[in-house]
């Protein structure tokens, strides 16, 4: 260390920091813990996760955040946004008005010890700014599939071909991918605000030393092959996943929800025969749509346990920031009539929330029916259950693409001349999945990325390897 002044000889003695932050919600909070909990446990680093988010945190949040080294930046406040924004804008703006805590805590941190890297996912971009100035490199922790980052990559090109969504039925080509629809592409993209904040996020990829992706290449092999392709302008890619909550044997004899009643009402039913029907933590369904689907589900004649929350007629994703405005004080008084008596024994109804990684890997659980986010895809995988998909918001029309015409492990129910998923065809596609042939070449092919994920995250899978390369490069700082 000759060559280093006192001052980079003191700097580089320090331990080693990475501070991460996700964007606000549930969904991208939980990737970003499993990738804490890889870091600290198996690698000498020292790991601080920062929040920003409009509202203070939650029993929910706090909870979920034990025993992990934490800030929760100041709330921001939601003043000039519209009464009912979309979620991206919603997520953008909370990452913009936190720019000056931002700053702060990395501040603060870095005069603890000698932070090697800033990981942000993908709405945190405008965050490099302030990371350049302090020489921090940093990384984006890209939280979905690999089909959205590809995509993204080809995004700054609509500024000077824009696409034309209206009305159209062309296929999209994205690198490395299954062609899709044009009113299959995430939401945002089909308005102009949010597609214009996604371009210029899309144009600062370039600037990250790599891109953390949470998928692995046995579940979007030619997607993951096009990305590590070397081109101009495009980081390393880094596929760390299945980053997902796995339930192991202990965690299922002494876990924290065991006695939660809906996995005591599991214990009672047949081996695959439970068809788990939940939206996530902040997908919601219309008044006619609730009735719809209860409905269908009583005419499929199969087992089912349904997290189910108050309707929203408004907007689909009417949870994702308002967890409690959708708290039941009767879960049972807009369903069908006579639904609850009639399906007495055989359905199960639980309000709001369930241990979701718990059920899932259930040996009663033989389905699941959901909206397509991402972290609920990589738990179906890790346990084997093949998937209806009902996608609501965000990318997740793009993930029912990927889940049913790529990996192959899910039906899509047709949506009805008036916008809904009629009761007739839930019922149908419900007992395709849980009695069919098909249900059985499904069953089959999540069995074989299951056994792929449980690879991939072992003591020499692939997914741990570059965990180790990545915690090996900012350890050396």
């Amino acid at each position: 260390m000759e060559n280093y002044s006192k001052e980079q000889q003191q700097q580089q003695s320090l331990k080693p920091l990475v501070v991460m932050m996700p964007s606000p919600g549930k969904g991208h909070v939980i990737p970003l813990i499993e990738l804490y909990k890889k870091l600290t446990k198996n690698h000498d680093l020292g790991v601080t996760i920062i929040i920003p988010s409009n509202d203070p945190p939650t029993a929910e949040e706090t909870t979920m955040l034990r025993n992990i080294n934490h800030i929760f930046l100041p709330p921001v406040p939601l003043s000039d946004l519209p009464s009912t924004p979309k979620v991206e804008l919603l997520i953008s703006h909370t990452i913009h008005h936190s720019l000056p805590s931002i700053r702060r805590a990395l501040q603060s941190i870095a005069s603890t010890g000698r932070v090697t890297a800033f990981v942000v996912d993908l709405f945190g971009t405008e965050a490099f700014d302030i990371s350049s100035e302090l020489n921090i490199p940093s990384y984006i922790f890209f939280t979905t599939t690999a089909m959205l980052l590809s995509f993204l990559f080809q995004l700054p090109r609509w500024e000077e071909t824009p696409c034309e969504f209206d009305d159209s039925t062309e296929l999209i080509q994205i690198p490395g991918c299954v062609p899709i629809h044009i009113e299959d592409l995430a939401d945002g993209f089909k308005d102009d605000e949010i597609l214009n904040a996604m371009i210029q996020h899309a144009k600062r990829f370039k600037l990250a030393q790599g891109i953390i992706e949470n998928s692995f290449l046995e579940l979007e092999p030619d997607t993951i092959k096009e990305l590590q392709n070397v081109k101009p302008g495009r980081p390393p890619i880094y596929p760390v996943g299945p980053l997902a909550n796995m339930v192991n044997d202990q965690t299922k004899l002494h876990g924290n929800n065991n006695d939660h009643a809906c996995l005591r009402w599991l214990d009672e039913q047949p081996r695959g025969s439970v068809l788990f029907v939940c939206f996530g933590s902040g997908g919601t369904l219309s008044s006619t749509q609730i009735d719809e689907l209860a409905l269908g589900l009583e005419m499929s004649e199969q087992r089912f346990l349904w997290v189910i929350k108050s309707p929203n007629d408004k907007d689909s994703s009417g949870s994702f920031f308002n967890v409690n405005n959708n708290i039941l004080n009767d879960p049972l008084n807009f369903l069908p009539k006579g639904f609850v008596e009639r399906t007495k024994g055989k359905g199960l109804l639980v309000s709001n929330w369930a241990p979701q990684a718990q059920v899932l890997a259930h040996e009663s659980i033989g389905g699941f029916l959901t909206h397509c986010g991402w972290n609920s895809v990589l738990e179906s995988v890790v346990n084997g259950v093949p998937l209806i998909t009902w996608p609501l918001y965000a990318e997740q029309k793009m993930n029912a693409v990927l889940i049913t015409r790529d990996m192959k492990v899910g039906l899509r129910p047709k949506i009805g001349e008036e916008g809904l998923v009629e009761r007739e065809e839930i019922g149908i596609v419900v007992k395709m999945l849980m009695e069919g042939e098909e249900g059985k070449k499904l069953r089959h092919r999540m069995k074989e990325l299951k056994e792929a994920a449980i690879e991939v995250v072992g003591e020499n899978g692939s997914s741990t390897k570059q965990i180790e390369d990545l915690a090996l490069m900012w350890k050396k700082g």
